[in-house]
């Protein structure tokens, strides 16, 4: 994902969830050496936290290591604090949890000159959660009906968000945002767990998978990535039902509860929506 997509999308994140949850990131450099993570809550699946690592001398971003039953590995999670977060404390703050694009990590929103994300996330007094997505298109794969893993839903929806929810004071006022296949899962999430978002933002990410074209464009993007594309969700003119049951467009039923922003890049052009704040090529709905 370019730079400039990143800094868009962090800026629409802001208006999108003031007064509940935010997003932003500026560069984090590595510090204390990682400490382990003895006496953290568990999830339900048995995934823990086992390393974490202080990321600025402020202490306001940390990542932390989760061994996750739902992958079969560990993996990273990247967290931005609010001004004011205290271990110790009773409160729970609003959550924006940030999937990064294809190819990409955990890291993709808080790189040097790609976002301004840590600033709006404190400034509006939310907490970001980041974690990675790798090429796994933000799904349970379904690995010829078999399902096992990696289960990278579960993961996010289960394991990232019972962790900091049980250990890092993540509250229920959630959010997702997420870029190109990240986008995806921000905008299927919500109806996968009815109710579990009350915002989503997806920034050039496929909103219709039954278009005419997209489940070849995602099959062939997929193979790119040195992976089998039948085993996400299965073979698109065998496994219907399982393609229909992540495309966001026939989840919108489910999806009532839950307020979304929608923005492509097309041509390169002005869109409609284009303004001063706003980096042409850009279209909001």
């Amino acid at each position: 994902m370019h730079a400039e997509s990143r800094r868009r999308a962090a800026r629409w994140a802001g208006g999108l969830v003031a007064g509940s949850a935010v997003v932003g990131a500026t560069v984090l450099p590595p510090s204390p050496a990682p400490a382990e993570a003895a006496g953290f809550r568990k999830a339900d699946t048995g995934a823990q936290i086992t390393k974490y690592t202080w990321l600025n001398k402020g202490k306001s971003a940390f990542d932390f290591l989760v061994r996750s039953p739902s992958l079969g590995s560990t993996q990273h999670v990247r967290v931005l604090l609010p001004k004011g977060w205290k271990s110790k404390s009773r409160q729970s703050w609003p959550v924006v949890y940030a999937y990064h694009g294809g190819r990409d990590n955990w890291t993709s929103w808080t790189r040097k000159r790609s976002t301004d994300i840590q600033a709006l996330a404190r400034k509006w007094g939310v907490m970001v959660v980041m974690p990675e997505g790798a090429n796994g298109s933000y799904t349970n794969w379904w690995n010829g009906g078999r399902g096992g893993t990696p289960k990278w839903e579960d993961f996010h929806l289960r394991e990232v968000r019972q962790l900091v929810e049980r250990n890092f004071h993540a509250g229920g006022s959630r959010a997702a945002m997420g870029v190109s296949s990240g986008a995806q899962g921000a905008c299927t999430y919500p109806g996968r767990a009815p109710g579990m978002f009350r915002y989503a933002a997806c920034f050039s990410g496929t909103l219709s998978m039954s278009s005419p074209g997209i489940p070849a464009l995602l099959m062939y993007t997929n193979m790119g990535n040195n992976v089998d594309p039948n085993a996400i969700w299965g073979i698109p003119w065998i496994d219907k039902a399982n393609w229909d049951a992540h495309d966001p467009i026939k989840l919108l039923p489910k999806m009532r509860s839950t307020r979304f922003y929608v923005s492509s890049g097309t041509t390169g052009k002005p869109g409609p929506s284009t303004t001063p704040t706003r980096p042409r090529g850009t279209s909001g709905c």
